[in-house]
């Protein structure tokens, strides 16, 4: 069977409270849930989280969360692929026959079925551990720079100062929407960004990371647009 993962810590420090903030009218976590459940791609969604209002309201919309997650898997340190991980090791140890799980993120209101069948599609189009969505960065990151604590511009490409932007390859970043992953591979704590992972690209219009207030902001900005096309 195919399981979501979705992981939803209660400590989020930059947004207080971002897994169960209202947007647009529901729980942020919400918008990932029923996308999963609309999907049908999934026989179980599973919610991993420390804190027990998130529990619950993952529960009125739908998840399951069959345990809480310990407090070693809910520092500031922890990284996804470790909590993916532990989750899949508890569901195996139930006496699951699993053939992927995907992690879907709990911030993610603009995530879609068309581009969750796409990830699983592309992670069985071969002999891959990984299949995530990314999109492009809207600028040549081979022409970056950084400001200095003198003030003044330093290049992280110099050798790149006098390339056209048509000649750069093209750059992509995680769109922090979905994973799909074979069981070994999370519980192993294999490495996504390698040449072992495959991708599925997302129009930047369709992408928004939430961090911080400004982000959550814009994510308001654009949910009508990205929203409706989604509906």
């Amino acid at each position: 069977m195919n399981i979501a993962i979705i992981p939803a810590r209660g400590g989020s420090k930059r947004i207080p409270r971002k897994n169960i903030k209202d947007f647009c009218g529901k729980p942020m976590i919400a918008w990932s849930i029923e996308t999963a459940k609309v999907s049908g791609l999934f026989d179980r969604i599973i919610v991993t989280t420390d804190d027990y209002e998130i529990a619950d309201v993952a529960q009125k919309w739908g998840a399951e969360v069959p345990f809480m997650r310990p407090a070693e898997l809910s520092d500031d340190y922890v990284g996804i692929t470790e909590v993916v991980g532990h989750v899949t090791q508890l569901i195996l140890n139930q006496g699951a026959t699993l053939r992927a799980v995907c992690c879907i993120y709990a911030t993610a209101p603009f995530v879609n079925v068309k581009d969750l069948a796409r990830g699983l599609e592309a992670l069985n189009s071969g002999n891959w551990l990984y299949s995530f969505g990314v999109t492009d960065f809207p600028a040549p990151i081979f022409r970056s720079f950084q400001q200095t604590g003198e003030g003044n511009v330093e290049m992280f490409f110099p050798e790149h100062f006098f390339t056209r932007s048509q000649d750069l390859p093209t750059a992509f970043h995680d769109a922090g929407q979905f994973c799909w992953g074979r069981p070994d591979a999370w519980i192993e704590g294999r490495r996504v960004f390698d040449t072992h992972s495959t991708s599925v690209i997302i129009p930047r219009w369709r992408v928004q990371d939430i961090d911080t207030e400004d982000d959550w902001q814009r994510a308001e900005i654009l949910a009508p647009a990205i929203l409706a096309a989604k509906a």
